[in-house]
Formats: C-alpha cells, structure tokens, sequence
C-alpha cells in the first residue's frame, strides 16, 4: 500500500489492485502549487468522496472526465456529482460496503456538515463521512472532516484499523489534541497520518505535539506528493 498526500483532506492511496483518491482537490490547492498535477491522478480507478464542501469535491467531476474513474460516497452526494457529469460509482450510505477490484470500502460515519454550492445557494449534501479501507492485509481508517465523536468507540472495535488518516488541523475539526485523545481511547493505530492542516494559518501547522503524545504510534507528518509505504 502507497499513501500519498495531495495537501489538505486530500489523498492518492494505491491498494491492492486500485488507485483510489479520496477527495481529491487539485486546482487552488495551496499545498499542490509547484506539483505534478497529472501524476496526482495518473491511473486512477475510483474516487471516493467524504462529504460535500468544495475543498473537497471542486475537482472530483473534472477528474472523474479526465480519468475515467467512478465516483462514490454518500448518496445524496455521489448522485449530485454523478448528475453533474462525473462518471457513476456507487451512491451508498452508511454501514454499506462496496468492493473495488481487491479492495472493500465502508462508508463509516463523521460528525461535521455536507453541503455544495448550487447556484446562488448551498444546498444539504447528505450526512459527512468516512471511509473503511480493507485491502493489501490492512485496515485503514479515513475519518474525513470530523470531530471527536462516540461513533470511534465502535468504529476502533468493530474494525480495529491498524492505520489512520485523521483530519487533525483545528478549527474545521478536531486539533492535534482531539486526535492524540480520539487515538488514545477509541483505536489501537500501529500508525497514523494527520490530515487537513498546514494549509491555511487557521489551521495547526505541526504535529509535533501528536507525535509527543503518542510515543507508541508511528505518527507519519505527511508531505505532499512523497509516498507512505506500509
């Protein structure tokens, strides 16, 4: 499994036989300037997306053209952008499972909001998400944008990931603190990845303080385009 950063929520995960993006947000990505756009997309074959704000789906239907890859998440969600011209995947809903090539992918839940621009008005999109992905012998847990929440307790015992990518940089969702405390009592990560920070000065630009209070996790500082192999 290959876990590559594109800045923000942002991902390129090549598992099994799949490349998938979550979320991807390419274009006025502050963190994809200077990058190679087109290697950030390059054979991909599904796109899973987490909830509906344009951080987080402003590229996915020009992608979804450009690649050929599917689009899946949250119903509500998938059939707007499937409506908007991107390539149709699976509208599911939470506690579904979809199986892509040797991967399984479950819709788990998040606690934020879900809505897009439509016109002049931004309009519900569903409930927010995250993602299971099982594959290559690893449990990985995607929490999308999201606070603490009581849903973890189940999500780390029913599934018990081994690695997580968690939106950690404050202000839109859970600070290094809320991921150190959510890692500590809910999951029992062999490593785990932070998300959705550095981008803006809002946001926490270190994790340094998650990798002091986790001394037993393999806290990974992604960087951009520069591949976690586990």
């Amino acid at each position: 499994m290959n876990i590559i950063w594109l800045g923000h929520g942002s991902f390129r995960i090549e598992i099994g036989d799949q490349v998938l993006l979550i979320d991807p947000w390419i274009n006025g990505n502050p963190m994809m300037e200077n990058q190679d756009k087109d290697a950030a997309i390059a054979d991909a074959t599904h796109i899973l997306v987490t909830h509906g704000h344009g951080d987080h789906t402003a590229d996915v239907v020009e992608i979804s053209g450009k690649t050929g890859a599917p689009v899946s998440g949250m119903v509500e969600l998938a059939k707007h952008l499937h409506g908007l011209g991107a390539k149709e995947g699976h509208a599911f809903n939470k506690g579904g499972t979809i199986t892509l090539g040797n991967t399984a992918a479950t819709l788990v839940p998040a606690s934020h909001s879900s809505t897009m621009q439509v016109g002049d008005t931004p309009r519900y999109m569903g409930m927010e998400t995250g993602f299971i992905l099982r594959g290559d012998g690893k449990t990985l847990y995607f929490s999308g944008d999201t606070s603490i929440m009581a849903d973890m307790d189940w999500i780390g015992d029913y599934y018990k990931p081994d690695i997580g990518i968690l939106s950690a940089g404050g202000y839109y969702t859970m600070d290094m603190a809320g991921v150190a405390y959510a890692a500590k009592r809910y999951f029992d990560f062999k490593t785990l990845i932070p998300c959705h920070y550095r981008t803006f000065p809002a946001l926490e630009q270190s994790a340094e303080g998650l990798i002091r209070a986790l001394p037993e996790v393999d806290v990974i500082e992604p960087q951009v385009m520069q591949a976690i192999n586990m």
